[in-house]
């Protein structure tokens, strides 16, 4: 994939649109074709009715920021940090899929959030990130080190907390299709998540 010349990036140094019991260590997961949320194979989406592209598979979705972490040039001159919060930049955005850029310094994180229905997905290109999600009542809280060289997919549902709990910076690029269009966030308390607020765009 090559970044679109035509779309101008926008830069927010706030919290990105990603970049959201008893825990339970699901323990590492190594390589560029780590295992995603989402079953497979997929089946291919049906397309909408109208001129509404239909969206992205996941694992699509995936090669997309797994092919474009792997080519720096496109996009290490845009990165920055902030202390404040996690900086983040819009690399290219399509009708059906949108690509961020977001950097992490130690101490940085998302909080749980969804994706307002969108499929996703992101690569760590530099440093090393901690995921958080809900794995059912058989297996509470999942902790996932997501090392550099990891690509990790999701589908419309998925609810995650992503952090920064390493000593230095990350990179991460993310995918969404449809692009984003809204996003909630939860509190983790002792019944589940709990929704707590919804952000738009605008917000963004």
């Amino acid at each position: 994939m090559s970044l679109s010349p035509s779309i101008s990036p926008e830069t927010h140094p706030t919290v990105s649109p990603d970049g959201t019991g008893t825990g339970r260590d699901a323990g590492p997961v190594s390589g560029t074709d780590a295992a995603s949320p989402v079953s497979t194979p997929e089946p291919p989406p049906t397309p909408p009715a109208g001129d509404t592209p239909a969206p992205l598979t996941p694992s699509t979705l995936r090669t997309i920021v797994r092919e474009l972490a792997e080519r720096p040039e496109e996009w290490i001159h845009h990165v920055r940090l902030s202390t404040e919060e996690r900086w983040y930049q819009r690399l290219a955005a399509d009708d059906d899929h949108e690509v961020w850029l977001i950097s992490w310094l130690p101490g940085q994180s998302t909080g749980f959030h969804d994706h307002g229905g969108s499929r996703g997905a992101f690569a760590v290109a530099l440093g090393e990130l901690e995921e958080l999600s809900l794995g059912g009542p058989e297996q509470g809280l999942l902790i996932r080190r997501i090392p550099a060289g990891t690509a990790r997919a999701f589908g419309p549902e998925y609810v995650h907390d992503v952090r920064n709990t390493a000593v230095g910076p990350a990179v991460t690029l993310h995918a969404y299709s449809p692009p984003l269009s809204s996003m909630a966030h939860y509190d983790l308390r002792a019944g589940g998540l709990v929704r707590t607020s919804e952000e738009g765009p605008e917000q963004w």
